[in-house]
């Protein structure tokens, strides 16, 4: 019999060679009463300032004959594997694939294990020769509006970070985090309690998922947009490529990222796909050197090299004017780089990202306010495409403020708060550049109001978190889509039978794993109707 142990805690100095004994004074038996013990996950546990330590959990067999002398509340069964899938009846037409992000390529890996072949379209390059193109917007601001840090094989989060963290709790996670694993990540990702690959590895494991759905026999096409859908009877029926081709298919998944503003326009303008505005949130990213995170996080214990770079998830629900508003941190990078992720000339928008080791001298994270329809409609942007448009026009104003070429306008933190220009920002991960400029330019009054108070909040959580060094780089817009396509209970459009929105671009995930997820279960549902 197999037991799922949680809550067994090792202090730094103490081996991982205990955790079995833990468990088994957990279970009332002795060490050798267990047959096995395996890591199921660890978190670090740095609440107690100057102490921090690991919290495991634990699956563990009992040897033949032997069995618990008690089941805490913390200790159950573990979870059996789960049923292996079977296959269907392929369609005549293999469905297509918009977009080869996580959602995506997740859907096209779901639909292969249980059959079912599928055409992929990417508008980017694939995933290692996508590398040269961020490279020059960092370099010189140089954009290629087809292949960058939101467009190519991998999706945004490809060369942003690799985060695998989720706050979802699904069955689905652990399938998501195994495949990453099974296709080159470190095998760390599979117990850690906050998962993460590195930009530098992501690509890698990207490109090994790619190759294995072009064995089991996908196509995949890169450098070629999708720029309307085909449609027959109310229903999909193909995709209209940017060259004039069209390909035929009636099942479509629509996995563009949140970027992909030509097709949202193009729902919009012709009303065949039901679109809607969506709240999103926007702000700043926040960077501070990593030895003063460490330092707030880890006080006396910030040097130990047992623990990693520190990290913080910062959120607060601020009531200004009387109207409710979330401030919190967003896509938080430990010993990382802020990076430009632009997908259009003249607009301004930045990302944070850090590599497997996280050794870089920064932290950085995004602080951003949650805005709603309403914050659309106050600044004149109405219908399907406000939240678009809203955010459009912040990232064309940041651009003005930062001077053009991508520079980012940016402030230290006690500056923002006061309402000055007086202290430069000093260094940063930031390439191309920073502007010093006053970060009060931007956003609506009550946005403002909102971030700073937030920041005061944050501040007395985290005492040094305002400080000459820390530094505001401007701005975090695209923490998620700012439209929804409309879809039913079947994951198919409520307008147009045969498509299936899918994934953060389409408003229905946040990040790798959600997105990934939602893949998925639209593969799934797919393989039901065929089955």
């Amino acid at each position: 019999m197999a037991y799922r142990v949680n809550n067994i805690g090792l202090w730094l100095d103490e081996p991982e060679e205990l955790l079995g004994q833990r468990a088994a004074e957990k279970l009332g038996v002795t060490r050798s009463d267990l047959a096995s013990v395996r890591v199921v996950r660890s978190v670090l546990d740095a609440r107690k300032k100057g102490s921090p330590r690991y919290i495991y959990t634990l699956e563990v067999e009992m040897a033949p004959g032997r069995k618990p002398k008690q089941l805490p509340p913390d200790v159950g069964e573990a979870p059996p594997p789960p049923e292996p899938l079977t296959s269907v009846k392929p369609p005549e037409q293999w469905p297509i694939i918009i977009g080869t992000g996580p959602a995506g390529l997740f859907a096209a890996l779901g639909l292969l294990e249980r059959g079912v072949k599928s055409i992929l379209i990417e508008r980017g390059r694939e995933v290692v020769a996508r590398r040269k193109d961020v490279a020059k917007l960092m370099r010189d601001g140089t954009l290629d509006p087809e292949s960058n840090m939101n467009f190519g094989e991998g999706g945004a989060g490809a060369y942003t970070d690799g985060k695998l963290s989720t706050r979802i709790n699904h069955p689905m996670v652990r399938k998501v985090i195994e495949a990453f694993a099974r296709y080159g990540a470190p095998d760390a990702i599979l117990v850690e309690g906050k998962p993460h690959i590195g930009s530098d590895l992501l690509p890698g494991a990207v490109a090994k998922l790619r190759e294995e759905l072009i064995a089991g026999g996908c196509e995949v096409h890169f450098g070629q947009r999708v720029d309307d859908l085909l449609y027959k009877d109310g229903r999909i029926a193909g995709v209209k490529l940017a060259d004039g081709r069209t390909l035929e298919s009636d099942r479509v998944i629509l996995a563009p990222g949140n970027s992909a503003r030509e097709l949202y326009e193009r729902f919009a303008a012709d009303g065949r796909v039901s679109v809607e505005a969506k709240p999103f949130a926007l702000g700043f990213r926040a960077e501070h050197p990593q030895t003063l995170i460490n330092g707030i996080q880890y006080g006396s214990a910030a040097k130990n090299p047992k623990l990693p770079p520190a990290d913080y998830k910062l959120a607060e629900n601020l009531d200004v004017d009387g109207e409710v508003r979330g401030v919190y941190s967003f896509c938080m990078c430990p010993g990382g780089i802020v990076v430009p992720t632009p997908t259009e000339d003249g607009l301004q928008c930045t990302n944070g990202m850090s590599n497997s080791r996280r050794n870089a001298r920064y932290a950085n994270a995004g602080i951003v306010v949650s805005v709603s329809v309403a914050d659309f409609e106050r600044e004149g942007f109405h219908g399907p495409l406000a939240g678009l448009q809203f955010q459009r026009h912040w990232e064309q104003k940041a651009y003005e403020l930062g001077g053009g070429k991508f520079f980012a306008p940016a402030q230290t933190i006690p500056d923002y708060l006061a309402g000055r220009v007086k202290k430069d920002p000093g260094g940063t991960s930031y390439r191309p550049g920073l502007a010093h400029v006053d970060l009060n330019r931007l956003f609506p009054e009550r946005l403002t109001t909102s971030l700073k108070q937030a920041l005061k909040t944050f501040d007395r959580k985290m005492r040094g978190f305002i400080s000459d060094e820390g530094k505001l780089i401007g701005i975090e817009s695209r923490t998620s889509s700012p439209v929804r396509i409309t879809r039913g209970e079947d994951l198919q459009s409520v307008s147009c039978k045969g498509l299936y929105p899918a994934g953060e671009g389409c408003g229905y995930a946040g990040g790798i794993v959600s997105s990934a997820i939602d893949g998925l279960r639209v593969a799934e549902q797919i393989a039901t109707e065929l089955a």
